[in-house]
């Protein structure tokens, strides 16, 4: 029979994937794989089956967009095999699966398609133990079998044959009990002689056997142990650190070992020595701790894991909460530095062809860290040697980058170990993060692996916070530009302006305000263009510049707001605006306003009675060419006070409007004679003060003194 006409009698999901992945494997001698295959309506790569290691060691990556910064989806979008030759490299290309699996494997990752279609990825792995680069012969077979897979996903699409999940390759199974699991009762007879506690785990860590001396020892019935979890049926053994040597020794096929205190005061040994098909465990008593150290942490003698997968998702919800570069030195210097055990820290970027130190802490001399800054890139440093390079650099003494970098040495630091990551973001360097000891430190291999994938999120949030504090600049920038510098002294009247950003996206918006010098007299206006981005603040500065030039030629209040209506209109923006302009004759007392949807100004009069002056008044500009914006006469008494402001100072979720204006008007007649300036602060107080501030805020005050 046909491999096609086989192919047209069952599903092809069935054994097509989990036959190719168990062949592929065996090809390269890889010891563990995975099968995804493209979601037909969206860009995602679901796993359709694994083998070698429990589904739960790739549970993150079980669907992933084409778009994510992982092999597979890096394999699909080029059209290539993706290798990765160790944790190094692992750690520095995509730190996100290091941060989760930070031990010695090497992987390789292969799109399944044919030249007119994509079908999914292959990826499989290997332990540490292999070389590090991929030979020709491996490459090819890995390469044809995924042509050949493509090739049989493809006749079974155009002979529309479904293609689905299937059952991960099993595992060996759990046997339960010696005799079953050794073959033979002699061989039982004498692992019960054994003075050490012997377990077996299968590749999901539940125990198949344990002879009477594991059970003792771990001080629970032998029964309650088989088929279950160790650390799951074990409430002492329940510590991340220990899971995590169980994941180590499965993924590269290294043993691994941990002690573990027994309450109240017995300290274990357990050693792990895993294969393709699980591990045996070997438990005994830890004597060296027990006797010399019974103070000694959890984690006893072995050197543990420098941050668990719980502290790991914790760092990475932080650092993306992190806004501007200072809130991202903060927290690394708070929470990543204690962490990883260092005392001193260091994040440096470039501008220009130069060093520029970002922020700093632990050092007790701020001029030892502040004098790179500014420093050519061309200078033999290894903080700019890292940031060009994109490598890691770890010196564990002075002697050591003492016999690098001599010139280091001349001005020296209190510390006497560094550790020097490339911060890479997007695929280029935006930074160097130098984390300092206060001892000569020995950095193994996993250490390295794990610094350097903190490295990558530090670098992604570094990214977002250089980005935002640029746009942040930018954007206060433009909004003083574009609001006036200073107010005219005028005779007859006070001024004083207040402007305050909302406190989310760019910190910029439409409001704005102005005063003129008119003949004598004075004109004044306060708006509101919708939106809270530069298309608003530039509309903005347009309306500002439209309201001074027909301030210039003269026009009367109702005749300003009706021109600025048609430029707006003329302009083609979608974009509204409210306003509020008036002209102030001080001298006969008198203010002539027109309004455009402007919230109502309030008057204080000289004997401290605040009224809100409903003005009569038209649409918001923008809106109707033929709209007309009738003006009101306002008597200004000497003492008198005008306020207008813009409706972020009034508005907030869940107030009335009209009881928010209230309200503003008890606060301005509790406030009394305050100088004009001490007034506008504690009136724009209550606004600075919110943290989720959602619209910006203007204020003009305009006081006609007494006597004037």
């Amino acid at each position: 029979m046909s491999e096609g006409r086989s192919s047209a009698r069952a599903p092809v999901g069935r054994p097509l994937l989990a036959l190719t992945l168990a062949s592929m494997m065996d090809e390269v001698h890889a010891h563990s794989g995975a099968v995804y295959l493209l979601s037909p309506d969206r860009p995602v790569l679901e796993m359709a089956v694994m083998a070698g290691l429990p589904r739960a060691f790739a549970a993150p990556w079980e669907r992933v967009g084409l778009s994510a910064p992982i092999p597979v989806s890096d394999a699909v979008r080029e059209r290539r095999l993706v290798w990765v030759g160790g944790e190094e490299e692992m750690a520095r290309r995509y730190p996100r699966i290091a941060m989760v699996l930070p031990y010695p494997f090497s992987l390789a990752a292969l799109p399944v398609a044919t030249a007119a279609r994509v079908y999914g990825a292959v990826f499989v792995t290997w332990p540490g133990t292999r070389p590090q680069e991929l030979s020709d012969g491996e490459h090819d077979r890995l390469t044809a079998a995924c042509d050949r897979l493509a090739a049989r996903l493809e006749r079974a699409a155009e002979q529309s044959l479904p293609s689905a999940p299937e059952p991960d390759l099993p595992a060996a199974p759990l046997v339960g009990g010696a005799v079953g699991t050794l073959g033979a009762v002699e061989a039982a007879r004498m692992v019960s002689r054994l003075p050490y506690g012997l377990c077996s785990l299968d590749l999901h860590g539940r125990v198949g056997f344990a002879n009477a001396a594991a059970a003792e020892l771990l001080g629970v019935p032998g029964s309650r142990l088989l088929g279950a979890q160790m650390w799951a049926s074990i409430p002492w053994l329940n510590d991340p650190v220990h899971e995590d040597r169980y994941r180590a020794a499965l993924l590269s096929q290294h043993v691994t070992s941990f002690v573990a205190l027994r309450p109240p005061d017995e300290w274990l040994s357990f050693r792990l020595y895993p294969s393709t098909t699980g591990l045996s465990v070997r438990i005994s008593r830890a004597r060296a701790v027990t006797e010399t150290d019974r103070t000694a942490p959890r984690s006893g003698r072995e050197q543990p894991r420098l941050v668990t997968i719980a502290q790991v998702l914790s760092l990475a919800g932080a650092l993306t909460e992190t806004v501007g570069v200072r809130d991202v030195v903060q927290l690394v210097a708070d929470e990543i530095a204690p962490a990883v055990g260092s005392q001193g820290l260091v994040v440096l970027g470039s501008r220009a062809g130069r060093l520029r130190v970002l922020g700093h802490q632990g050092y007790a001399d701020a001029r030892v860290v502040e004098r790179f800054d500014g420093m050519p890139l061309s200078e033999p440093t290894p903080g700019s040697q890292v940031l060009r390079s994109g490598v890691p650099a770890f010196f564990e003494s002075r002697e050591e980058i003492g016999r690098l970098y001599p010139a280091l040495l001349v001005n020296p630091s209190e510390f006497a170990a560094w550790a020097y990551l490339p911060l890479i973001a997007s695929g280029r360097p935006v930074g160097t993060c130098v984390l300092s000891y206060a001892a000569p430190h020995h950095f193994a291999t996993e250490e390295r692996a794990v610094l350097t994938s903190l490295a990558g999120l530090i670098a992604q949030a570094l990214e977002r916070a250089l980005l935002y504090d640029a746009k942040h600049l930018l954007a206060h920038g433009l909004q003083e530009a574009l609001l006036p510098h200073t107010l005219p002294s005028l005779a007859g009247i006070e001024a004083a302006a207040r402007y305050l950003p909302a406190t989310q996206g760019m910190e910029i918006g439409g409001d704005f305000y102005d005063l003129v010098p008119v003949q004598g007299m004075a004109a004044a206006v306060i708006g509101d263009v919708q939106g809270h981005n530069v298309t608003a603040a530039g509309l903005m500065g347009q309306v500002r510049t439209a309201v001074r030039a027909y301030t210039a030629v003269g026009q009367a209040p109702e005749e300003v707001m009706r021109s600025t209506n048609r430029l707006l209109l003329e302009l083609g923006s979608d974009l509204f605006a409210s306003c509020l302009y008036l002209r102030l004759d001080p001298a006969r007392g008198r203010a002539v306003m027109s309004r455009a949807g402007h919230p109502p100004p309030l008057l204080r009069g000289p004997d401290g009675r605040v009224r809100v002056l409903d003005l009569a008044g038209g649409p918001l500009l923008g809106i109707d060419g033929s709209a007309a914006y009738p003006s009101t006469e306002v008597g200004l008494s000497p003492g008198s006070l005008l306020v207008l402001y813009t409706d972020g100072l009034v508005e907030s979720p869940g107030t009335d409007f009209e009881d928010a204006v209230a309200d503003l008007c008890r606060r301005l007649t509790g406030l009394g004679g305050l100088p004009l300036d001490e007034l506008a602060d504690a009136l724009v107080r209550h606004g600075a003060d919110a943290e989720n501030r959602l619209d910006d805020i203007a204020l003009l005050l305009l006081h006609a003194p007494p006597g004037a």
